[in-house]
């Protein structure tokens, strides 16, 4: 009997860890400390931003995209288990990366992921899982200013006419519209091309603007503004006032930096919004749907402190997948590696987890 709880006491202690009121948490807000499921193989040189690839005929096929910044930099493609199972090298100093789904190309509807090259001025597309570039590397933002050098980047698939949107952030910008959206659309056949729509966005000026994150069904842009919080606009162009910001949240008790933002989705409409306070560890954890009549009031519901050191990029869905099932949380870590945490360790007792079902992909 013995043996048998000390087994059940490790296989507890492999993805999480105790619960305890910190120094610094707010009063009456959940406090809790997790480990990863998994840890990835290391990349060459410094891990940066992921992102999740969901494999709908074979979830277990499922892959986690990251980058690894370095002016020798490559995306990397790693298994459920955080092995390496691909490598695009040549990137110079590639940052942040997005997917999305059903882009139509060459006549058919593929996935791709859209990756920053920082020293380049540029964003690249990569056809998924292949993880091939389809872009001939003319994909240029901020008119190539190196100043602006990209940073942060996200996609936004209007849903009401299927138009396929890049969001990008930069080194610098200024203090209004630092944020620039692209039009990416196939001009002929094999053929991408990029459209400057529109600059926006408020600049606090104090750091910088890199984690970008997109709520599609919603229709919202969130990003971190660096020491100050997380800024909220409408995501289509078109929509009447779309330059106002919306709002302003996660403004006090961080540490330092704001940086990756996640959304974990429940429905269509409610969830969980998590921002990396970068230098303190944890993630902070708010509604995804604001409060009640107040969409744009966002409620801090958790606060959970994770192994993985001063994350920059993170992200996370509900799909259920192998090892995971009721969602994967990616975050990146220090030591050249991404953590993998499964999300009813994240949930506990205090949010809702997504029941083990077949969910149709994001």
């Amino acid at each position: 009997m013995r043996q048998f709880l000390l087994i059940v006491a490790f296989l507890f202690w492999e993805c999480s860890i105790g619960f305890a009121q910190q120094p610094g948490i707010p009063e009456g807000i959940p406090y809790s400390s997790i480990k990863p499921c998994v840890v990835t193989d290391t990349t060459q040189w410094d891990t940066d931003d992921p992102a999740i690839w969901i494999n709908p005929k074979n979830p277990e096929k499922s892959l986690v995209i990251g980058t690894d910044k370095n002016s020798k930099g490559a995306l990397y493609a790693f298994d459920l288990n955080g092995k390496i199972v691909k490598i695009s090298s040549g990137l110079d100093r590639p940052n942040n990366v997005d997917i999305v789904y059903g882009f139509p190309f060459n006549g058919e509807k593929i996935d791709i992921a859209v990756v920053t090259e920082r020293m380049k001025q540029r964003v690249w597309v990569f056809r998924l899982p292949e993880l091939e570039p389809i872009d001939q590397g003319d994909l240029v933002v901020f008119d190539g200013n190196t100043k602006r050098a990209p940073m942060g980047v996200a996609f936004y698939k209007r849903l009401k006419d299927n138009v396929f949107f890049v969001i990008v952030g930069g080194k610098s910008g200024p203090e209004e519209g630092y944020i620039g959206q692209y039009r990416l659309e196939e001009s002929s056949p094999g053929k991408l091309a990029m459209t400057f729509v529109r600059q926006f966005g408020k600049y606090s000026g104090k750091k910088e603007i890199e984690s970008i994150a997109v709520d599609n069904e919603l229709g919202y842009i969130y990003y971190s503004d660096e020491t100050v919080g997380v800024r909220k606009y409408l995501a289509d162009p078109d929509a009447p006032n779309a330059g106002n910001e919306l709002a302003i949240f996660a403004t006090q008790g961080f540490k330092s930096d704001h940086e990756g933002i996640s959304i974990y989705k429940t429905n269509k409409k409610t969830g969980y919004i998590l921002v990396s306070d970068q230098q303190a560890n944890q993630f902070w954890i708010y509604t995804r749907e604001g409060t009640l009549g107040k969409p744009h009031e966002h409620q801090l519901l958790k606060i959970i402190q994770v192994s993985a050191e001063e994350s920059d990029g993170s992200d996370v869905t509900s799909y259920s997948l192998p090892g995971f099932s009721s969602g994967l949380f990616v975050a990146m870590s220090n030591g050249k590696t991404f953590h993998f945490y499964d999300w009813k360790e994240i949930a506990g007792n205090d949010l809702r987890s997504v029941k083990p079902k077949k969910l149709k992909r994001p």
